[in-house]
């Protein structure tokens, strides 16, 4: 039996509608997708939107050069995401730049001088003793004050922090019901979002806790008016009775002025997302006092992901100090509450004094939660401040031009590409303008699904990338189409020459979109700001740019060398043997048989 020869199997049928199903279903899929997440068009960039952006640059404190570091810059940007946000913009970027420089984009409709003085200045972060607090809003009427158990050995229902950077302890329920934490769970009110402080080589005993159980409703109705010595203040009285911190512009403006010595008001969300206002303290513990914060997996006790707190010298003083005061009050005066940006992101109560020099914060956190509640407790011992360099107004109507004239060199160069195919190609054409409608409308709908997702904005550079990409996406169909064409050259029909044509094809394809796609990538990675936008899209439309030519246009060409219009080389099909100078099928010449005996001399 004589074995196959090599390569033998590239020539085998093929079964194009497999393939063609396959992407008609991712098609759909992330159409609909696109559809269902109600993003419908691509994110545009500051450039194309319009708005502000802002360079800043760290400066370290005298010696502390080290603290510029991809930490401190990311830590940074967390907090500076979280003043945009908290300016009600949902498209800013915010992004480092360098080693040392940090992007600040906010599209038009924003106030830009808030914005800057909101983004420009050193982060404040202080340890507050809670005086009043409960729900804010509509739903505020009758709302119970949380109160603490006292029990450290109550397991942690609520979460102790926010997701990632805004949400605070579930500090509100019903005096009737029972707490039901974000996971749907309930628990009754002596179960607690827990804390517990170890000192130098023991377990951990000293507990802070955010207990969700009620102690106090106000009656007939009425709010809960704040108590103690800051209470004795009619102004505070005032501003905390008007506070709604289901506003955003009652939460930007609470604790507006107010020294670390002085008492506020202030805003936090829970673990609910409901809105929370507090009054608080004077300042007890600084961020600067916070030696070190890190998430940690605490295995050893089962509480999973905490978030660990080691101080100075002297803040463990100043904590042992005030959590000793505060452990001997009822709910909420023995809470305190952190305090980043006069917004509270979460409000441990205590049990008893914390003297050991550091603390551990717990609650079912994931590890997100407490990476994001760790790195805003290190953000006030940052020795970092960010100097404005530059403040750059950019118009829509600037990038709107720049735009359509974009929009109309891709056009003329999408026209041109087309015409070429038309007039050298003919029938194939068909096949290659199809195949750069697929990749058009893949490459829209995955960048309108980047936007919400990873927050990819399309700006002026990334448009020039989907233009570069029309090109080598036709290369892609051109070197396909020329090795057709030599096998039909060399004598052989289209069906065979079709599938003969394919694997040389594939590896030209392959080699050439691997070098565009490294380039890419390299690109990105060593470049900052609007220039990865370029290298980023000419790096997704180089990927689709080979599911296109695998899944979309080597099946449809086979399915259409089955017709008879192109089977036959009509003329117009582009794959005419005549006009493209194919050889006659090769043929081998007949031997005639003689008889035995000797040969005639004459013959020979």
């Amino acid at each position: 039996m004589v074995a196959p020869k090599k390569g033998k199997n590239a020539s085998a049928p093929s079964r194009p509608g497999r393939s063609l199903a396959l992407i008609l279903i991712a098609i759909v899929a992330l159409t609909g997708g696109m559809f269902a997440s109600g993003h419908t068009t691509p994110r545009l960039g500051i450039d194309l939107a319009g708005g502000t952006s802002i360079t800043l640059r760290a400066v370290p404190e005298a010696g502390q050069e080290s603290a510029i570091n991809k930490t401190n810059m990311d830590t940074a940007v967390d907090i500076m995401e979280r003043r945009v946000n908290g300016l009600g913009v949902s498209e800013a970027e915010v992004q480092t730049q360098g080693d040392r420089n940090i992007i600040v984009n906010i599209p038009k409709g924003t106030n830009s001088e808030e914005a800057r003085q909101q983004v420009g200045t050193t982060a404040k972060l202080y340890f507050r003793p809670v005086v009043a607090t409960e729900l804010s809003g509509a739903n505020a009427t009758g709302s119970p004050s949380p109160s603490a158990t006292g029990n450290p050995s109550d397991k942690a229902s609520d979460k102790a922090t926010d997701k990632a950077t805004d949400k605070a302890t579930d500090k509100a329920t019903d005096g009737q019901d029972k707490a039901t934490d974000e996971g749907g769970a309930s628990s009754t009110p002596s179960d607690a979002a827990s804390a517990s402080a170890t000192g130098q080589g023991r377990a951990a005993s000293d507990a802070l806790k955010a207990d969700p159980s009620p102690s106090a409703e106000a009656s007939d109705g009425a709010s809960p008016s704040p108590s103690g010595s800051a209470a004795g203040d009619a102004k505070l009285q005032q501003q905390y009775a008007a506070l709604d911190c289901t506003k955003a512009a009652d939460r930007a403006k609470a604790g507006d002025g107010s020294k670390p010595g002085d008492s506020m008001v202030a805003c936090g969300q829970n673990s609910q997302g409901q809105w929370q206002k507090y009054v608080l303290g004077p300042a007890s513990v600084d961020g600067t006092d916070i030696d070190k914060s890190e998430a940690v997996l605490n295995t050893q006790t089962g509480a999973g992901w905490t978030v660990t707190m080691k101080f100075t010298d002297a803040g463990g003083k100043k904590f042992a100090d005030i959590t000793g005061k505060l452990a001997k009050n009822q709910s909420p005066q023995n809470q305190f509450a952190i305090v980043l940006d006069n917004e509270v992101v979460s409000d441990p109560y205590v049990s008893q004094a914390l003297t050991g020099g550091s603390a551990e914060i717990s609650g079912n956190f994931d590890q997100e939660e407490a990476q994001g509640l760790a790195n805003m407790l290190s953000y006030g011992a940052l020795p970092l401040t960010f100097k404005e360099d530059s403040v750059t107004t950019v118009t829509a109507a600037l990038g709107g031009e720049q735009l359509k004239a974009g929009l109309i060199a891709g056009a003329i160069g999408l026209v041109l590409v087309v015409l070429y195919l038309l007039i050298y190609y003919r029938g194939l054409s068909f096949i290659a303008v199809t195949s750069l409608l697929v990749s058009a409308g893949l490459t829209y709908v995955i960048m309108s699904l980047l936007g919400p997702t990873i927050g990819f904005a399309l700006n002026l550079p990334a448009v020039c990338g989907a233009i570069v990409a029309i090109g080598i996406t036709a290369d892609s169909f051109i070197v396909y189409f020329e090795r057709v064409r030599d096998e039909i050259r060399e004598g052989r029909t289209l069906r065979p020459a079709v599938e003969r044509a394919w694997p040389r094809a594939r590896r030209t394809i392959l080699v050439s979109d691997f070098v565009s796609f490294l380039a890419a990538a390299v690109l990105f990675i060593v470049t900052v700001g609007k220039v990865q936008g370029f290298a980023f899209t000419l790096g997704l439309t180089t990927l689709l740019d080979v599911v296109v030519v695998f899944l979309f246009t080597k099946p449809l060409l086979t399915l259409m060398a089955r017709r008879k219009f192109f089977a036959s080389g009509h003329k117009w099909s582009g794959l005419d043997p005549k006009s493209l100078g194919a050889k006659p099928p090769l043929r081998r010449a007949r031997r005639t048989s003689r008889p035995a005996g000797p040969v005639d001399p004459k013959e020979a």
